[in-house]
């Protein structure tokens, strides 16, 4: 082969291997930035979730909430009360529905995207699966208080039934409704779930955000709003 030739041929190889090194890095950027744009969006909506539900079981309510509960035919007017008032957090959470749909949506996109990273994290801890547990155990306590304990109230029982219906219904009240957020089992799962999509988001939020770790979900909050 001759010198022209050579000098030609290596030059394709040359611009070969920059073009596939070019398409390589573009690849890897690109992929970067939809993993940190799906980190955003899942751990911004979590921490929405959070606010949700704390507005879901405020215990604070005005006279028209829990009215679009639909009524059987046979419903005395105190049975419909104490009904519509567990149906308080049901009406609340419908209103914020498609933030739930659509964070439920993204679960799997999320378990793909941070499969290497994720695993032993997910076994620990799925946030996803944790926060559809605590919405069930909000729905029970709303359907057994306004079904049964709220309904008992008031009836002539021994003391030790007495004891047991108040021990009952005060632990169903404990999920139903925040009163105490420092000792409230319900808001520190919340808070756990968020720590956990914090802890798998972790390293792609702090190589590619330009923000501290502690000046991250400030910038969220701001941008769920």
């Amino acid at each position: 082969m001759s010198t022209p030739n050579v000098i030609t041929s290596v030059s394709v190889m040359i611009a070969a291997l920059s073009f596939v090194s070019g398409v390589s890095a573009w690849k890897r950027e690109f992929i970067g930035k939809r993993r940190i744009e799906l980190a955003e969006s899942v751990l911004a909506m979590f921490y929405e979730v959070e606010d949700v539900i704390r507005e879901i079981r405020n215990p604070f309510s005005h006279n028209d909430e829990g009215k679009s509960r639909k009524r059987s035919d046979n419903e005395r007017e105190e049975e419909s009360k104490l009904l519509d008032r567990a149906y308080i957090v049901f009406e609340r959470y419908q209103k914020r529905e498609k933030l739930f749909a659509e964070l439920r949506s993204m679960k799997y996109r999320f378990r793909a995207a941070f499969v290497t990273q994720t695993d032993k994290l997910f076994e620990e801890l799925d946030p996803f699966e944790e926060l559809d547990k605590v919405l069930q155990d909000i729905w029970i306590s709303a359907s057994m208080l306004g079904s049964y304990y709220w309904q008992r109230q008031g009836r002539e029982v021994s003391d030790t039934e007495l004891k047991k219906h108040l021990s009952e219904m005060h632990k169903y009240e404990a999920v139903f409704w925040l009163i105490d957020e420092n000792e409230d089992t319900i808001s520190l799962r919340i808070r756990n779930v968020v720590q956990q999509v914090e802890n798998i988001t972790r390293d792609v939020v702090k190589a590619n955000s330009g923000l501290s770790w502690q000046q991250w979900p400030m910038k969220l909050l701001c941008k769920s709003k």
